[in-house]
């Protein structure tokens, strides 16, 4: 497992706080200063101290795509389930809504731990499916410990129906999202998982190898806790993590963005803004 640097932050409670204390804070901002973001639903946190760096339409409940996996390996996890069970893929993982392309073909036997590296890397729905599928009552019972976890995370306006995303009824508001991220982020295979550059697993008589959907945990400049993308029609182009940037753990919800590059260019557009914003700092203490 590969190493984590983090900062200690405070717990969902205190980001709770928070995002109720945005509308006090949103008076002394100064958005001017925040680079201008073109995700359409947006909510940047400082878990350091609590704060609201930036929101849009951030209490407003959207299609969320593949960062429902997040929550599909929480339930997972939570179940204690061993991550060394082989698990089969079966017809049942090529009738999912909207088909899709899958590498992992019927038959194909990998670990539970293996399939839950793929989903949370790779976003390989068969994978995630497979996991609620092998879940102790079966898909029906996942998906309702899915939404028992959302509520028990304090996350109001989320909503599950399925494992892997696909599903368009499948919601959150960013302010949900990002109490599942914080979540997310402290469980060790989570973060493995999430973060991994690439992994290699035998589907069938062959070798595959399968890349991260977030090119981002490939830049040494960039220290990721945790991360998932996300993609559906409805949901546009979408991205969590948290990060650390100068030091502090900050946590990005992007949901919506319009083009493919979108997601990214704005989660690189608050990392710069934190490091000048912490160089002024630095420059206005020295004087």
């Amino acid at each position: 497992m590969r190493p984590i640097t983090r900062v200690p932050f405070p717990p969902v409670a205190a980001l709770a706080g928070a995002l109720l204390a945005f509308s006090s804070l949103a008076a002394t901002a100064k958005p001017a200063l925040f680079p201008k973001l073109k995700s359409s639903s947006v909510l940047i946190v400082d878990q350091s101290d609590a704060t609201v760096l930036y929101s849009r339409h951030s209490d407003v409940a959207a299609p969320i795509a593949s960062i429902t996996k997040l929550m599909t390996a929480l339930v997972v996890l939570d179940a204690k389930q061993s991550l060394s069970q082989p698990l089969e893929i079966t017809q049942a993982e090529t009738d999912l809504p909207r088909g899709g392309f899958s590498r992992l073909s019927v038959g194909t036997v990998l670990s539970r731990g293996d399939l839950m590296h793929l989903a949370l890397m790779s976003s390989e729905n068969r994978a995630a499916h497979a996991l609620a599928v092998n879940y102790p009552g079966g898909l029906s019972a996942a998906v309702q410990a899915m939404n028992a976890k959302a509520a028990a995370l304090g996350m109001t306006s989320a909503h599950f129906i399925d494992p892997t995303g696909l599903s368009s009824e499948n919601v959150a508001s960013p302010e949900d999202l990002s109490k599942l991220v914080v979540a997310a982020s402290h469980n060790p295979s989570i973060r493995e998982y999430s973060t991994d550059k690439r992994y290699t697993v035998r589907v069938r008589n062959h070798l595959v190898e399968f890349h991260n959907t977030d090119n981002l945990v490939s830049n040494p400049t960039w220290n990721i806790i945790v991360q998932k993308t996300g993609y559906i029609t409805e949901a546009g182009k979408c991205l969590v993590m948290e990060t650390v940037i100068e030091g502090r753990n900050v946590v990005m919800v992007l949901l919506d963005s319009a083009g493919k590059l979108t997601r990214v260019a704005d989660a690189k557009r608050v990392k710069s803004w934190m490091e000048t914003t912490a160089t002024e700092r630095v420059q206005v203490s020295m004087r």
